[in-house]
C-alpha cells in the first residue's frame, strides 16, 4: 500500500478526533471552565506553580511524553506486521491514551495540582494512595534507569548527536531569562535557538562529533562500552540539577524549543515518505501487513497481549498520567488549555508513532546502507549494501537484512540500539528523498531522539521527587521531604539501577536491559490505575462514564496478562529462566494493582453521587 495512502488516513483521523471526540470531552464530560481558579495561579509560586501560556506548556508537556516511547515500541512492533501497529496506535491514541492524559490533567488540576497517587487516596481510600504512590515510585525508577543508557547509547554509536543536543541546553536558559524577566515575545526568540540547534547539527555532522571514547581514552571493548557509562553518569547530574531549578528557567524553554525541532523534522519525515512513495521508492510492501507465525521470530510472544505493552508512547502509556498531574497541571493558565494540551499533544505523538512505523518499514525498505568509520570521524561514510549478486538491497530484502526475522537477531537479540537504529536509518532514507544527504538527516534524526529521550528524563526526576516526598511525608521521614534530598536519592537509586550488570557475564550498565521487559507493562498498569481515579472522580458527580470502561479493563487486563505470561511461560518464564529479580518485581507490581482494584470495586457502588473529602484549607497570608 503507498505510504501517502496510510499517512493521509491516518492523519485525518487524528485530526478530526481533535475536533469531535476531543471537544465533546472537554466540553461536554469534564465541562473544563475559562474563568474557574486554576493551581497555577492559586499557588503560584514560580518554581512549580507558574501560570503559562498554552503554546510553552503544549511544548513542554509534549516532549516530556515523546521521548524514545513512540520509537523504541513501534518499531519493534512491526515484528508482528504494520498494519496492527498502525491500528492500535490511531484507535489507541483517539480512544484510549488522549482520554487518559485529559483525564489525568483535569483531576489534577482540580485538585490543586497534586499527583494522581495523592488524588487516589481522597477519591478512593488512603490505602489506595499508598499502593499507587509505590507504583509510581517504581515506574519512575525504571523510566530513569531505562531512558538514561537508551540516550548514552544514542551519544556512543552516533557522536554527532552531542554536540546539538548538550549546546540546546544555554539556548534554553538564555530564552527563559529573557522570555519570563525581561518580558520578550517568545515565538521569534526560539525560532533564532532552533536555527542555533539546526546549524549545531550540522556542524556535529561533519567538523564536531564528540567520541568521548576517542576523546578520553575510555576502552570501548566489552559486552558494554565504558562510553555509555561516562554519559549515564553526566546525564544524571544533569537530571538533578534540572529537577531543581525553576520550571520556567530550564524545563519550559527547552522542552518548547524541542516542539519546534520535533514539528520541523516531523514535517520533514512526512515530506519526505509522500515524495518517496510518489516516486516508488518506498512501499509498505516491503514489511508484512500481518506478520504469520512463519514471519515472525521463533521466540517472539505473542502479539495479544504483547502489542498492548510494546506500544505504549503513541497509544496510551501510563507515564503520561505522571506528567499530566505532575507537572502539566502546576503550569496550566486555563482550563480550557487543557484539551489543546493533553488531548492534542498525544494525538500529535500519534502521528510520530505513524511516521515511525513508515520508517521501520517502507524507509527502511528503499535501501539499506552501512555505516563506515575510521579513526578520525571526518571521514565517516555511508555505504548502500548490496546482494550477492552486487545489486543495492532494496525492499523487503532490505527490511529483512535488518529486521533479520529469521536469523541470529531474533526477538531475544533484538536490542534497543536495533529498533532506534531501525528508525534513524529509514527516517534518513526518507530525507534523501527530498534532497538531504543521509549522514545529515542520520544526525538529525539521532538528535531528535535524543533530545526527547532528555526531556523525559529530566521530566520523570522532577516526577519522582514530588512521589519519594510524598511518600516519605507518609512515613514520617523528614529528611527525604526535603526537595533536594528526595532528588539525589531519586537520582542515585536509579543510577544503581541501570549500572547493575543485569547477568555475571555482562558488564556494568547492563541492567537497563534488564528492566526494560518490567518497564513495559508496569507503565500500562499505571495508565490502567490512573483510568480508575478518573472513573470514581466522574462517578462522584454524576457524570458520564461509560466512554471510560472499556479503555480502563484494557489497560488493567492486557498488561497483567502479559506481565502474568512472562512470569509463567513454562519454557521462556522468567521464573524458569532465573530471572527472580524480573519475577519478584512483577509479583510485588501485580499483588499492589490487584490490591488496588479489590478496594475500588468494594468502593464503587457507595461513590455514586457522594463528593469526596474537601481539601484542606489553604494557610492565610502572614500579615505584614
Amino acid at each position: 500500500m503507498s505510504t501517502l495512502i496510510v499517512a493521509l488516513i491516518c492523519g485525518g483521523l487524528l485530526v478530526g478526533a481533535y475536533f469531535t471526540y476531543g471537544r465533546w470531552l472537554a466540553r461536554g464530560v469534564f465541562q473544563l471552565d475559562p474563568k474557574a481558579e486554576v493551581p497555577s495561579r492559586l499557588l503560584r509560586d514560580d518554581v512549580d506553580y507558574v501560570p503559562t501560556h498554552k503554546q510553552i506548556i503544549f511544548g513542554h508537556h509534549f516532549t516530556s511524553i515523546a521521548g524514545t516511547g513512540p520509537i523504541v515500541g513501534p518499531a519493534i512492533a512491526v515484528f508482528w506486521g504494520w498494519l496492527p501497529a498502525l491500528a492500535w496506535i490511531v484507535v489507541g491514541a483517539i480512544f484510549v491514551g488522549a482520554v487518559h492524559d485529559l483525564g489525568a490533567l483535569v483531576v489534577s488540576m482540580r485538585n490543586r495540582g497534586q499527583t494522581i497517587g495523592e488524588i487516589a487516596g481522597r477519591l478512593i481510600n488512603p490505602r489506595a494512595r499508598l499502593l499507587f504512590l509505590v507504583v509510581l515510585f517504581l515506574a519512575l525508577i525504571l523510566v530513569l534507569a531505562v531512558f538514561g543508557l537508551i540516550i548514552a547509547t544514542i551519544f556512543a554509536i552516533y557522536p554527532e548527536s552531542v554536540l546539538p543536543t548538550w549546546i540546546s541546553l544555554p539556548l534554553a536558559v538564555l530564552l527563559g531569562l529573557t522570555v519570563h524577566r525581561r518580558g520578550w515575545p517568545l515565538f521569534w526568540p526560539s525560532l533564532l535557538c532552533l536555527a542555533t540547534v539546526l546549524a549545531s547539527i550540522y556542524l556535529g555532522a561533519y567538523h564536531f562529533p564528540i567520541d568521548v571514547a576517542q576523546l578520553l581514552g575510555i576502552p570501548v571493548t566489552g559486552p558494554f562500552p565504558n562510553a555509555v557509562l561516562f554519559w549515564t553518569f553526566l546525564l544524571l547530574v544533569y537530571c538533578f540539577v534540572a529537577s531543581v531549578l525553576p520550571v520556567w528557567i530550564l524545563l519550559q524553554p527547552r522542552d518548547y524549543i524541542n516542539s519546534h525541532l520535533l514539528v520541523l523534522a516531523l514535517g520533514l519525515l512526512v515530506l519526505g515518505a509522500v515524495a518517496a512513495g510518489v516516486k516508488g521508492d518506498a512501499t509498505l510492501a516491503s514489511a508484512p501487513a500481518i506478520a504469520s507465525p512463519a514471519d515472525r521470530p521463533a521466540d517472539a510472544p505473542p502479539i495479544w497481549p504483547f502489542l498492548f505493552i510494546t506500544i505504549a508512547c503513541g497509544a496510551c502509556s501510563g507515564f503520561h498520567c505522571l506528567v499530566s498531574s505532575g507537572t502539566t497541571s502546576k503550569q496550566i493558565a486555563r482550563e480550557p488549555d487543557a484539551q489543546y494540551v493533553a488531548y492534542g499533544s498525544m494525538l500529535l505523538e500519534a502521528a510520530l508513532a505513524v511516521v515511525v512505523v513508515l520508517a521501520c518499514t517502507a524507509g527502511v525498505g528503499m535501501v539499506r546502507f552501512e555505516r563506515q568509520t575510521t579513526q578520525a570521524f571526518e571521514r565517516v561514510e555511508y555505504r548502500v549494501m548490496t546482494d550477492n549478486g552486487g545489486r543495492p538491497l532494496h525492499g523487503k530484502a532490505a527490511w529483512e537484512s535488518r529486521y533479520n526475522p529469521h536469523g541470529d537477531r531474533a526477538w531475544s537479540r533484538f536490542e534497543l540500539k536495533e529498533p532506534v537504529g531501525a528508525f534513524v536509518e529509514g527516517g534518513a532514507n526518507f530525507l534523501s528523498a527530498i534532497g538531504i544527504p543521509v549522514r545529515l538527516g542520520v544526525a538529525l534524526i539521532a538528535v531528535l531522539v535524543a533530545c526527547f529521550a532528555a526531556t523525559t528524563m529530566d521530566t520523570a526526576t522532577r516526577l519522582q521527587r514530588y512521589v519519594i516526598q510524598e511518600l516519605a511525608a507518609a512515613a514520617q521521614m523528614r529528611p527525604l521531604t526535603n526537595p533536594y534530598a528526595a532528588t539525589a536519592f531519586a537520582v542515585v537509586l536509579s543510577g544503581l539501577m541501570a549500572l547493575v550488570p543485569a547477568a555475571p557475564d555482562l558488564g556494568p550498565g547492563s541492567g537497563g536491559k534488564l528492566l526494560w521487559p518490567l518497564f513495559g507493562a508496569t507503565n500500562q498498569l499505571l495508565a490502567g490505575l490512573a483510568f480508575l481515579v478518573t472513573a470514581f472522580y466522574l462517578r462522584r458527580r454524576n457524570r458520564p462514564i461509560g466512554f471510560l470502561l472499556v479503555p480502563m479493563v484494557l489497560m488493567i487486563l492486557m498488561p497483567a496478562w502479559a506481565m502474568a505470561y512472562q512470569m509463567f511461560h513454562p519454557e521462556n518464564g522468567w521464573w524458569v529462566r532465573g530471572r527472580y529479580v524480573l519475577f519478584a518485581g512483577s509479583a510485588v507490581i501485580l499483588m499492589v494493582q490487584v490490591w488496588m482494584v479489590l478496594e475500588a470495586l468494594w468502593l464503587w457502588p457507595q461513590v455514586r453521587g457522594v463528593p469526596e473529602a474537601p481539601l484542606p484549607p489553604l494557610p492565610s497570608p502572614a500579615k505584614s
